[in-house]
């Protein structure tokens, strides 16, 4: 076996694993130790983090171009993440208008009967409504960040580590 610099792509692999499952169980306290509901926008950032949990886990027990091309489509799930918490951000700083379901303000009504109706329609918890910061920084801009170092990390690992080529040992 020729022994390289290159780390395995499992202990790559394990890194963006264990990130997202870091990720997942931050948000998962704030909401259940901490007493901080989500709102919609904020469930929805969860979901890169939940695909890279079980595409990692299902890559893990493969072998180690199925653990590279994971790295791959994980940089691109966070890359989604990322551009959903970006958006997120902007909502909560009002720099785009957010969901309608989601986002406080005026409402418009006319009547008691329509603002009842759109009362009734909304989340419990506006989008556009930081509830915590942190250095002046939402959660949601908190996960801008995580989310571009898990794409920028999971997109260099796959570079990193190469095609596979004839004569050199693949560690896994």
């Amino acid at each position: 076996m020729i022994s390289d610099a290159t780390p395995s792509p499992r202990r790559l692999l394990l890194l963006a694993f264990g990130a997202s499952i870091a990720v997942v169980g931050t948000a998962l306290l704030f909401q259940y130790v901490g007493g901080l509901a989500p709102c919609e926008l904020c469930l929805y950032q969860r979901w890169p983090y939940y695909a890279v949990i079980a595409l990692a886990a299902l890559a893990l027990v493969g072998n180690g171009a199925a653990m590279r091309w994971a790295l791959a489509l994980a940089a691109l799930i966070f890359a989604a993440g990322t551009a959903l918490a970006v958006y997120h951000a902007g909502v909560e700083y009002h720099w785009f208008p957010g969901p309608t379901a989601c986002t406080g303000g005026t409402s418009g009504a006319q009547t008691i009967e329509q603002l009842r109706a759109q009362l009734l329609g909304r989340q419990p918890v506006n989008c556009d409504e930081a509830a915590w910061r942190l250095l002046g920084i939402s959660l949601a801009g908190w996960n801008v960040l995580a989310s571009l170092l898990l794409t920028l990390f999971c997109a260099a690992s796959f570079r990193r580590l190469g095609p596979r080529r004839r004569g050199r040992a693949v560690h896994v």
